[in-house]
């Protein structure tokens, strides 16, 4: 009943999608008000029967009904309810179901925010958006069908890849990407209407920048959750590896950056607006790149649960989305910035020069990573031979471009717009360079003496110390005027200047990011011990005692647990447990990492084999590794302030638009 049911939802969404996109582009193309309605009203239908279809197989997955095919293949009657609900994305069709349902609810509440706002805009939006979910419903219906019965029914099923069993952070992590993978969806629909609508005017400009910011945070949210995942799970030690599935991530969170960076540039110079467009639908294409590295099995990877059949259609559906982009912007991005709405330039130094070089920056490393991604998998398929590109390439490529990036992090912000002389510049920038030789000092008092993290940490140093001072300044100007205390003008200030505030704090995010990766990077310890039980050994100023071994039993797992006393110098630290978990109906045994994370350093043990006598172990020392997840909390902070709604709607600038 469930396959008859979840199938009958899935075909009434691809009814729905494919019902709006027709009216929505008759509504753009005629202007007419009816279709506009319906092709809103197929929206909503979209999205009401996927979250049908998502429940029945909810429903399906933790009532273990084998006789559902996607049950039967990653289903068991012994994983835990967490792990049975979060089984959901655990292989292609569910995911592309997921895919389907998040999609539905972009589409639906970009429908309901828009209603009857931008007649020019908001159809041609919604039929591209739809036409998206026609090929994702088709999917689901189709290829990746979860819905399809199985006979005859088995009794039990081997359960979800042991990976996404060992630890709580696949709740949250792939639904986090997911989230920001198909949100850019809206976007990519609102660039192309505007190409097709032939303008961008300021409230569709500001829109499109608010349904970025969106699926931009999730991004950036899932990516941070994902390196923490690798930390925690993998028992490797690092976070990032140039996976080329990690790089799938990282590209449309590239250019959607690029893109928030140049919609600065269209709302207070209006310019650069044919290039913003191109990097939203680049991002949107980017998003596809990504689920097709994903769920098409083409690629070796952790992240690659399946080898499945979708590639090829998947493959088929990139293309035409590049060509259509590719055709469309050939045909209208010169309707976007007529003669008279292009501006004068600015100086050499100046603000719009330092985001023309961000953009630019950006742009290269979205190259770069790109390059290195696909290219052994095109040199394959053209010659045969396998070829791998790995971490020295992209450390290589892309360390030199993030530390300009950063470095403009601080000097952006600190000119101001228009033509700047000389001395005006080095008046501002006085400031952020010392912060720069303060960190550069600081750093060298702590035992750095390499050159090249000498100078990341000045550049951190740098643009910390310029971000600060853009949100001091509008403070105290405030405090100067209306004499309230400091916390009130910054909270009133901030209220205010919502966007400009959430922008810094990201940028006081990414610097906590970069700290955390150079220190991480360049100054982790790597040492293997073999420690017989009750005895101890020193490595790296910690002392390790092998207290004990002890097995444990779940209902979908054994482990062997070693439980390790842990000092440093004279200070006691407790316990660590790292463990190695055999799940017995996959037959596959993984680590789990130990971590001791402190402000300055972890304490990382990840245990290789172990018996009653002894245990071998992996001990690593990162610093400052811990500040990494600190800055993707900020980053996150930072894009939940520049987010969040106004309590009144700006009425002028869509009547003037």
């Amino acid at each position: 009943m469930i396959s008859i049911l979840g199938r009958a939802a899935i075909l009434i969404a691809l009814a729905a999608c494919a019902t709006g996109a027709v009216v929505g582009f008759v509504g753009g193309a005629r202007r007419s008000k009816e279709a506009w309605r319906w092709s809103r009203l197929m929206s909503y239908l979209f999205f009401a029967a996927c979250t049908v279809a998502l429940g029945l197989m909810e429903y399906a997955l933790i009532t273990h009904d084998f006789s559902v095919s996607y049950v039967a293949s990653v289903g068991s009657t012994t994983t835990p309810l967490w792990v049975t609900i979060v089984s959901l994305w655990s292989s292609l069709e569910g995911s592309i179901l997921l895919w389907a349902f998040v999609l539905s609810g972009y589409t639906a509440l970009f429908a309901y925010q828009t209603r009857d706002r931008f007649p020019e805009h908001t159809p041609w939006a919604l039929g591209v958006t739809l036409t998206v979910g026609v090929f994702f419903t088709f999917l689901v219906a189709g290829v990746a069908n979860p819905f399809a019965p199985i006979s005859p029914v088995p009794t039990e099923g081997p359960g979800p890849n042991p990976l996404l069993q060992n630890h709580i952070l696949m709740v949250i992590h792939p639904p986090s990407l997911y989230l920001g993978y198909v949100g850019m969806s809206v976007p990519f629909g609102m660039g192309c209407a505007a190409l097709l609508a032939g303008r961008i005017g300021p409230a569709w400009s500001a829109a499109l920048r608010k349904w970025t910011i969106l699926p931009w945070g999730f991004l950036t949210a899932g990516i941070i959750l994902g390196g923490w995942w690798s930390y925690e799970v993998l028992g490797w030690g690092g976070y990032w590896a140039w996976d080329p599935v990690e790089n799938a991530s990282f590209l449309p969170w590239l250019t959607a950056t690029a893109f928030l960076h140049s919609a600065v540039m269209v709302e207070r110079r209006g310019q650069l607006k044919g290039w913003a467009i191109c990097l939203l639908l680049a991002s949107f294409l980017l998003t596809l790149l990504g689920t097709f590295m994903t769920r098409s099995g083409v690629f070796n990877s952790v992240h690659s649960f399946t080898q499945t059949p979708i590639g090829p259609v998947f493959l088929g559906f990139l293309g035409m989305c590049m060509i259509a982009s590719l055709v469309l912007l050939a045909l209208r991005i010169d309707t976007l910035s007529p003669p008279s709405e292009k501006k004068g330039g600015a100086g050499l130094v100046s603000r719009e020069s330092a985001f023309l070089l961000n953009n630019l920056l950006f742009a290269a490393f979205t190259f770069t990573v790109l390059l290195g991604t696909v290219y052994p998998l095109i040199n394959e398929a053209l010659t045969d031979n396998r070829l791998s590109v790995g971490e020295p390439y992209f450390n290589r490529m892309g360390v030199p471009v993030s530390m300009l990036i950063v470095f403009l992090m601080g000097v952006g912000p600190a000119l101001p717009w228009g033509r700047v002389s000389g001395a005006t510049a080095m008046k501002r920038l006085s400031l952020p360079m010392g912060g720069g030789l303060a960190a550069a000092l600081l750093a060298v008092a702590f035992g750095v003496r390499d050159a090249l993290p000498l100078l990341s940490f000045a550049i951190c140093g740098f643009a910390f110390v310029s971000i600060l001072r853009e949100l001091h300044e509008p403070v105290a100007a405030r405090r100067k005027k209306v004499g309230e205390s400091y916390l009130a003008a910054a909270l009133t200030t901030m209220s205010q200047m919502r966007r400009r505030f959430g922008g810094y704090i990201v940028h006081i995010g990414v610097v906590a990011v970069a700290i955390a990766v150079t220190a991480s990077g360049n100054y982790k310890t790597v040492d293997e011990v073999n420690i017989p039980v009750g005895q101890s050994v020193a490595v790296q100023g910690y002392t390790l005692t092998f207290d004990s071994a002890r097995d444990e039993m779940e209902s979908h797992r054994s482990a062997q647990i070693a439980v390790l006393s842990v000092k440093k110098g004279d200070r006691d630290l407790g316990l660590l447990e790292p463990r190695l978990n055999n799940y017995f109906r996959m037959g596959s045994v993984i680590g789990t990492p130990a971590v001791r994370s402190g402000l300055d350093e972890d304490l990382y043990l990840s245990l290789i084999q172990m018996d009653s006598e002894r245990a071998v172990l992996q001990v690593i020392v990162e610093p400052l590794v811990l500040w990494l997840w600190v800055g993707g909390g900020i980053m996150t902070l930072g894009t939940l302030v520049a987010a969040w709604p106004r309590r009144r709607r700006r009425k002028s600038v869509e009547k003037a638009a």
